[in-house]
Formats: C-alpha cells, structure tokens, sequence
C-alpha cells in the first residue's frame, strides 16, 4: 500500500484532506440507507471504481483486500434469513425474504466501504491521511497512537516472522510443532516485540522526537481538491436521494411494449 501511495498521477498529487473528506461523505451516505437497501446502493460503486482507475491502481490487488474481509460481513450477517423470515418479493414460485435481502445489504455495504477506504489509502498514504485528520481537528493524541500502531504492526510482523523461523529450524521433522508450543511462542514474540519496541522509541527520543510527527509537506487545499470534494459529494446526494437503478428500471419497462 505505501508503495502504491507513491505514485505519481493527478489523484495522487491531491490534497489528502479532502480525499479524506471525500471518502468520509462516500461511507456515511452508504451506511445511511436502510436494511433493505440494495438495488441504491449499486451507483456507489463508480467512487471506488473511478478511484483506482484514476490512480493508476493493480484493480486484482484492491479486490483481494476487500475479499479478505468479506467473511466478517459473512458472519455479521448470516443469521439474518432465520430470523427475518417476512417475503418481500417473489421470482416466480420462490419467495425472498426480508432476511436475504438484508444480508445482501449488509455485504454490499461492506465491499463498498472497504472499497473506497482501501482506495483511499491507496492514493494517499496511512501515515499521510493520520496527518490529514490531524489538520481537520482530530485530537494529536489519536493521531499519534495511530501512527504509532501503524508502525509497530510491521514490528510485531517481523518479530513473528524471526520467531517462525527459529521455531522451524530447532524442530526435527514435526516435533515439536503441535498447538501446545503456541504458548511460549506468543509470549517470546509479547517480550521480543516489546524489547524492539523500547529500542525504537529510544532511537527516536535520541533523534529529536517531541511527540509529534512532521510533515514532509505542506497541505494546499486549492480549486482541483474542492472541485474534488464537491463533485463528489452531490453525486453521493444525487445517489441517496433518488433510486437511479429503479428509475432506469421504470423507464425501461415503461418504454417496452
């Protein structure tokens, strides 16, 4: 992702806060509508579609992130057919229920809003958007804890990974690689990580570090990003407001003898 988020196109060179802003109107619009809500949620996705095309983004790569969390969405909303058992509508002689409706709400929702968070931080950088929601008032204190988890999940990744190994390379065989070694090794990777952690923070105290990071560069919110924001926004409004799909739908079939 911090590769991707170096790229060089028109996206990439916007200001990050009103990508932010952007992205924040895309998913409280999607996550507005109601539990029934499928065919007007469709229209969204031009936001996360548009979005890797114009950053020049691997579009298998953005669907493999969005698949990865496609189970939570399975398992938040898999009992739904159970318990909502209402027909809404029929196909022929098979009637739908409220509950499977709603269940295809609820994944829809969940691609759309991972769709366009994955995006956003595609074209924008992790550390990039924490300094953006720094600037648009977020507290420093959150800002910084972010960043900070955001650096030390690749500690903690490579401390897994160097445990792994040695586990790998002291067994004979599969001695030794049952469930019942998985105790100690969590606690080695709990102590390794923090060792590594300290060193870190005293490497950055010694380097000047105050507890707050610094930018790079300077954020310049011009026409291009408010031509950005609002365009966006009133195509989300225009998307929440009227039901395009039914509509062409209504059309279609009305012209259709």
């Amino acid at each position: 992702m911090d590769t991707l988020a170096a790229g060089g196109t028109a996206l990439h060179r916007l200001d990050p806060r009103g990508k932010l802003l952007t992205t924040l109107v895309f998913i409280v619009t999607v996550v507005s509508f109601d539990r029934y809500a499928v065919s007007a949620l469709l229209p969204f996705a031009a936001f996360p579609l548009v979005m890797t095309s114009l950053g020049a983004l691997p579009s298998r790569y953005i669907i493999s992130r969005i698949l990865l969390l496609a189970p939570l969405a399975m398992i938040s909303g898999i009992f739904n057919p159970f318990f909502d058992r209402e027909v809404l509508f029929s196909f022929g002689s098979m009637g739908v229920t409220g509950g499977w409706v709603s269940f295809a709400s609820i994944l829809l929702r969940v691609m759309l809003t991972v769709g366009g968070a994955i995006t956003l931080v595609a074209v924008t950088g992790f550390p990039t958007i924490c300094r953006a929601a720094q600037k648009l008032g977020a507290p420093r204190v959150f800002v910084t804890q972010l960043l900070f988890l955001y650096r030390y999940i690749f500690v903690l990744a490579e401390e897994g990974g160097r445990v792994s190994r040695g586990r790998s390379l002291r067994c004979c065989g599969r001695r030794g690689m049952g469930v019942g070694s998985y105790g100690s090794l969590v606690g080695h990777l709990l102590l390794r990580t923090w060792r590594r952690a300290e060193r870190i923070h005293m490497a950055m105290l010694a380097r000047g570090f105050t507890g707050e990071f610094q930018n790079l560069r300077e954020f310049r919110f011009g026409g291009r990003d408010l031509l950005f924001v609002g365009g966006w926004s009133l195509l989300f409004i225009t998307f929440r407001t009227w039901n395009l799909p039914q509509f062409l739908g209504t059309l279609v079939s009305g012209m259709i003898p």
